[in-house]
């Protein structure tokens, strides 16, 4: 079960000094990384991945699965509240962008081509999470 946290709220110079360049360019700048780079894009460790940014308990490792896109792909987050969706119209596409329910940090986007029982595919950057090994 879920519990309720509050927002997180920084600065932009507070979310620079406590990121690395590339999680600051992908979660507080929207960025994304390229494909079959990012730390996780071929993890198969089992345990729970949480925000890089807040520590935001996001996605587990058993929902994850290989979508062959090279960015982590989940099918489902742990909770819903754990993760927000907006709509991103950005680069002249329509897509629906994934942020984290606790500090606002862009994750990716989902998209619905992913398998059952939802068929969604969270098509999540490496460098806004962090793996909580079982």
């Amino acid at each position: 079960m879920s519990e309720a946290k509050e927002k997180i709220e920084k600065s932009d110079e507070e979310w620079r000094k406590e990121l690395s360049p590339e999680q600051y360019e992908v979660c507080r700048q929207k960025g994304t990384e390229r494909a079959f780079t990012g730390k996780y894009w071929d993890c198969h460790d089992q345990g729970t991945y949480h925000c890089a940014c807040c520590g935001n308990e996001l996605f587990s490792s058993d929902t994850k699965f290989d979508s062959g896109t090279g960015w982590p792909s989940f099918y489902r987050p742990i909770a819903e509240d754990k993760v927000e969706t907006e709509s991103d119209n950005s680069f002249l596409m329509r897509r629906t962008e994934v942020i984290c329910g606790r500090c606002n940090a862009h994750l990716g986007h989902v998209f619905d081509d992913g398998p059952a029982p939802t068929h969604l595919r969270y098509c999540i950057n490496s460098a806004s999470l962090k793996l909580e090994k079982k």
